[in-house]
């Protein structure tokens, strides 16, 4: 049976990388495809929220990779839960939220999570979702988030290191946490610059996302 081929759909082109490189090293068996929409991020900070149309491209997006051949899809930006959640019910291959095996992983962590979020917009869908899993786990949730739109346009630019310290910096402000998550794919370059604290678990999309994936092809 050949290696399964995963779909690795994205909004933004700073979110391939760190994928990618998650996949080398965690599953290198893998057989990655690439789909790069960008208009997809100005569009939803233009409309304020998931529209209709957003909703409808996200499902053409997953039939279009369902086509292509794909066994799973992964979505790499966080801000389009609902749109995502559609296109799953659409799809008859596996489709992955960018964020959905990472906020397991941190309820398992602990019942405080701190969210720490480059594109602003990813802020009010995350949040819905852990507070989803948290009520259907019956667990009492305690969430801080943290914006910081500087750093994003800071990688878009280049500015990679200034990327870096932006995020270390909140992620020391924003206090103590059983899990501290990394919203978008491109913030996982910075995880290691995080000091280590007690008790405190820092966890990024790309890494738990792939392990998820691979977890479930490996099961069959």
């Amino acid at each position: 049976m050949s290696a399964p081929r995963i779909a690795l759909v994205h909004a933004m082109q700073v979110a391939i990388d760190p994928v990618v490189d998650a996949f080398r090293q965690l599953w290198p068996a893998a057989r990655v495809t690439n789909l790069l929409e960008d208009s997809l991020a100005p569009d939803l900070a233009a409309a304020g929220s998931i529209t209709p149309a957003i909703i409808e491209r996200f499902v053409n997006l997953t039939r279009y990779s369902e086509r292509c051949g794909a066994d799973a899809v992964l979505f790499t930006c966080s801000a389009f839960g609902t749109a995502i959640e559609e296109a799953k019910r659409s799809a008859g291959i596996p489709v992955l939220k960018p964020n959905e095996a990472m906020l397991e992983e941190a309820l398992q962590a602990g019942s405080s999570v701190a969210v720490l979020a480059t594109f602003e917009p990813t802020i009010p869908s995350l949040k819905s979702e852990l507070q989803k899993l948290a009520l259907d786990r019956g667990i009492k949730l305690m969430i801080k988030t943290r914006a910081i739109p500087a750093a994003v346009a800071a990688l878009q630019q280049g500015r990679g290191a200034e990327h870096d310290s932006l995020i270390v910096a909140a992620a020391a402000d924003i206090g103590k946490c059983d899990a501290l998550v990394l919203s978008q794919f491109s913030m996982a370059r910075a995880a290691t610059g995080i000091p280590v604290a007690p008790g405190r678990k820092v966890l990024t999309s790309p890494e738990s996302a792939v392990n998820r994936l691979k977890q479930m092809f490996d099961a069959r």
